[in-house]
């Protein structure tokens, strides 16, 4: 189980083959890689598979290769979004080989040896990040000046920018803490997949998300692809563009996980710092995994924040997909309600 969603194999994948499975989408939340967090949000695990599938299909439809196989029906049959009566919270899937990923104190992550394992069927280990925007306190701001991301000023404005071309980065997918990487170890990381492929799927699939989002009044920030390498094809894998992969807002308020990552840098700024300083000082312990040098824990949702994060959800997915799945506000209400919590 991941922090948010179970995982079910109906067959395994081979060393050849793809196999067969099944995501089940629960109303778990996750922030700052904590995982699983306090609370469960009502209606966020419907939504994302909802949403996730509505993108899958759209991809599909366009000629983007994906593991997606449809989603369960109240039946238990396997069918597509628009055969649903309700919002699903299964998703059936191709399943790829996910080797272990070695880890050393001394030598670090021994992709070779994850690789070497996984032959030509595996799940690369890298998440594809894409960026049409940079806010304030993007990382990104640390990684570059704004030149080198086409802009035409010596100094990052203080406030949100738009980028004249959107900007794809590698980060790491595996490894107990995310950091970003050179193209060079990217394309290392991702073995006999190319990673010119990757950053071309990326593009693809931000350039479909944000024409989707823009004709429902949306605007598409950034977000992130997972893929699988099978049969000499890269093919979109995990979930797409949803409210937790993907930042989206709505008149320039957010409409997205960033919400709450906001709320608890507000409300808790001790567990964010703490979380801060335990993903710093795991590189000088022995030991990969950082959250047991944290020494505070996030705190719960209060109850009317609860109800707005699960209305921002659903009325999202109404919006985004054109169609009433959930009895939800106007996303226009649910992001003012929002803003005041």
């Amino acid at each position: 189980m991941t922090s948010v969603k179970e995982f079910r194999v109906d067959h395994e994948p081979t060393a050849t083959d793809l196999g067969a499975g099944r995501f089940v989408f629960t109303d778990a939340y996750s922030v700052f890689d904590w995982g699983q967090m306090p609370d469960a949000i009502p209606q966020k695990g419907a939504s994302l598979c909802t949403m996730g599938a509505f993108n899958f299909e759209l991809l599909e439809a366009m000629g983007v290769p994906t593991h997606y196989r449809g989603v369960v029906d109240t039946d238990g049959e396997i069918t597509s979004l628009n055969d649903c009566s309700e919002p699903p919270t299964e998703m059936a899937i191709e399943l790829t080989q996910v080797p272990d990923l070695p880890y050393d104190s001394e030598t670090g992550y021994d992709y070779a040896s994850y690789h070497e394992t996984a032959g030509d069927n595996f799940l690369i280990p890298l998440e594809i990040v894409f960026r049409n925007t940079v806010p304030v306190g993007s990382s990104l701001r640390k990684r570059g000046e704004p030149a080198d991301y086409g802009l035409d000023t010596d100094e990052w404005p203080e406030a949100a920018v738009d980028l004249p071309e959107p900007v794809v980065e590698f980060s790491t997918k595996y490894e107990e803490q995310d950091r970003y990487l050179t193209r060079e170890e990217a394309d290392r990381i991702a073995g006999t997949a190319s990673i010119e492929a990757l950053e071309s799927l990326a593009l693809t699939v931000n350039e479909l998300l944000t024409e989707q989002a823009e004709s429902q009044g949306f605007s598409h920030e950034d977000g992130k692809i997972e893929c699988l390498y099978h049969d000499e094809t890269v093919m979109v894998a995990d979930v797409v563009g949803t409210f937790d992969e993907n930042r989206f807002s709505v008149d320039g308020h957010q409409l997205s996980k960033e919400v709450v990552r906001q709320y608890y840098r507000r409300e808790q700024p001790e567990w964010v710092e703490a979380v801060s300083t335990a993903k710093t000082d795991v590189s000088e312990a022995d030991v990969a995994d950082w959250r047991p040098l944290c020494d505070v824990d996030p705190i719960s949702l209060p109850a009317d924040v609860v109800e707005a994060v699960s209305a921002m959800y659903a009325a999202g997915t109404n919006a985004y997909t054109g169609r009433e799945w959930f009895d939800a506000p106007s996303v226009e209400s649910a992001v003012e309600t929002i803003r005041n919590i």
